[in-house]
């Protein structure tokens, strides 16, 4: 199939758009060290909290110093999902609040998970699965639940069983890991 000017033009003004956003987002971010906020606006969410005491995660909440080494990455990953014809929208990032949406629907008042406590973070139509469970056996079911959902790519499930030792993955206050 041809490219046609028009095509290419679309893509050219993408990519730009892209940046230039990108480029506002770190001109604008005014945070203190050490703060986190979800810079990119990642859905984040609890779909059970059933389990008190489970370590709330890190989810999409970056520092400000975070956030500039992801952005240009963050911008590649996006489009190169449409410029490889795997996606009919301009960006990967645009399918998240409806992949959000979907899942809120699906597991909310799942009956299966209202013993844990479990978040969702979705990004680039990959949903992260982070929390406490009573059973172990319940990282496959998820998995096979987020899976179905139309327009997810990736499902990772980082969960731990109950609430004590270290949790499989990094908390909301935990300090990046040194390079």
């Amino acid at each position: 199939m041809a490219t046609t000017a028009s095509d290419r033009w679309c893509k050219r003004m993408a990519a730009t758009l892209l940046w230039l956003s990108m480029q506002a987002c770190a001109h604008h971010a005014h945070a203190s060290e050490g703060e986190t906020r979800n810079w990119f606006g990642d859905p984040f969410f609890a779909i059970s909290e059933g389990m008190p005491g489970c370590p709330l995660p890190r989810g999409p909440y970056l520092s400000e110093a975070e956030m500039k080494a992801e952005s240009h990455g963050r911008a590649e990953r996006g489009t190169s999902c449409w410029l490889a014809g795997r996606c009919s929208r301009h960006s990967a990032y645009q399918y998240d609040p409806e992949i959000a949406g979907a899942i809120q629907r699906k597991l909310a008042s799942h009956p299966l998970f209202a013993g844990d406590t479990l978040w969702i973070t979705v990004s680039r139509r990959f949903v992260w699965v982070e929390g406490c469970v009573t059973d172990g056996g319940k990282r496959d079911k998820l998995e096979s639940l987020l899976r179905d959902i139309p327009d997810v790519d990736r499902v990772m499930v980082d969960v731990m069983q109950g609430t004590s030792g270290k949790p499989p993955y990094r908390l909301r206050n935990e300090p990046p890991p040194s390079r």
